[in-house]
């Protein structure tokens, strides 16, 4: 009888326990091996790392009450870090889900927790008081098509209050008949109310709204096999709902396609804000608004390209920067961070995808390919 007892209390203590423990952060006692010394930055800027052994670090979302969570593609999970101790290094480690297919896009708004799998949008109620027991997600919405092909999403919360969803081209180049593929689309919070708002949008992993006028701005992947240099990746500006962006009948505001094209003219499309470069893939973009980096970064758009798969010679694997002027014209398009690709080499060791700012003002980049997040911090006259 007694040993039923002491079993019973055995297990009903394993049921009150956390579930999901966090994982402590090797970075506490072993310094990071990333070879950091490669990155180049402007004066007076710094490079370290947040976290390095986080298998295939993806899309980044901040919460309020300082959780980060992250998304990945290849590795079916979702993760929570928590900075514990305020010296900007992860702490802990949740891993939230796992199994879930090409889970790219995460989302934070009212407690909740969304993430964006290829076909479905899941929702973590109260996630943060449930980190060491999550749950099963509710299902928001499980409409969208299942292609893989540029299927994994990046997701957002627009000013609006309004989930934006991406749904890119199921190819490489193509005209599809739904016109669900290749756009942005948006809904309510709940999954009611599936809109596309914006077209001929081939990949865009990345984007957000400008801090004055609420425009949405976004990245979007040019096709592929039409040569080294052409065409140009994008920067996108969205003045209104219902535009087209273009694909896949003209790219770059200027290039018809050889294959869609016919009988078409770019100016029926919407131009991008700046062409990048080609092949470079550009993923996270943000305006900077923080208080940290020198007064005329505010504004400034950042954008992280991932890097080239199919060049002869690799580009990409960078941070570069847009300035705008007073009426939002895209006037340079510079380098912010490099260092990821040994250009001799033509070999890369790390690959940004996302952009996050923390409350300081210094930004978070994370890296797919190294399993790590970076935290650049600006050190220089001022700071």
């Amino acid at each position: 009888m007694r040993y039923l007892t002491f079993l019973l209390v055995l297990s009903t203590l394993a049921a009150c326990g956390p579930v999901n423990p966090p994982i402590k952060n090797p970075l506490k006692s072993n310094p990071s091996s990333l070879p950091l010394e490669t990155i180049r930055l402007p004066e007076g800027f710094k490079i370290e790392v947040f976290e390095d052994s986080l298998e295939n670090a993806r899309s980044l979302c901040y919460s309020p009450n300082g959780t980060l969570f992250v998304g990945t593609r290849g590795e079916g999970k979702v993760y929570a870090l928590r900075d514990t101790d305020g010296d900007f290094v992860a702490d802990e480690r949740y891993t939230l889900a796992e199994d879930l297919e090409m889970p790219n896009g995460v989302a934070f708004r009212d407690g909740a927790l969304y993430v964006a799998e290829v076909s479905r949008i899941l929702k973590f109620p109260d996630i943060e008081n449930k980190l060491d027991k999550p749950g099963e997600p509710e299902v928001v919405y499980d409409q969208f098509p299942t292609e893989k092909h540029h299927g994994w999403k990046y997701i957002a919360f627009g000013p609006d209050g309004k989930l934006y969803v991406p749904v890119g081209a199921p190819c490489n180049i193509c005209e599809s008949e739904e016109e669900i593929f290749a756009s942005i689309t948006r809904m309510n919070p709940d999954g009611t109310e599936l809109e596309v708002v914006q077209h001929g949008v081939r990949n865009t992993v990345g984007f957000t709204w400008h801090p004055e006028d609420q425009q949405l701005w976004f990245t979007d992947n040019g096709r592929d096999m039409l040569g080294d240099d052409i065409p140009a990746c994008e920067l996108n500006h969205a003045t209104a709902d219902g535009q087209h962006f273009g694909y896949p009948y003209c790219h770059q505001g200027d290039l018809l396609d050889e294959e869609f094209g016919e009988g078409k003219d770019c100016a029926d499309y919407r131009a991008p804000a700046q062409n990048l470069g080609a092949h470079v893939a550009p993923l996270g973009v943000e305006f900077y608004t923080g208080a940290m980096f020198p007064a005329d970064y505010k504004m400034r758009v950042l954008i992280a390209e991932h890097g080239s798969w199919n060049r002869t010679k690799k580009a990409g694997y960078r941070v570069m920067q847009v300035v705008l002027d007073e009426n939002q014209n895209a006037v340079s398009y510079t380098l912010f961070a490099e260092g990821w690709l040994d250009e001799e080499e033509d070999e890369a060791w790390g690959r940004p995808v996302d952009l996050e700012f923390l409350p300081d003002g210094s930004m978070l980049v994370s890296d797919d390919f190294a399993n790590a997040i970076y935290r650049i911090s600006y050190q220089g006259e001022g700071s």
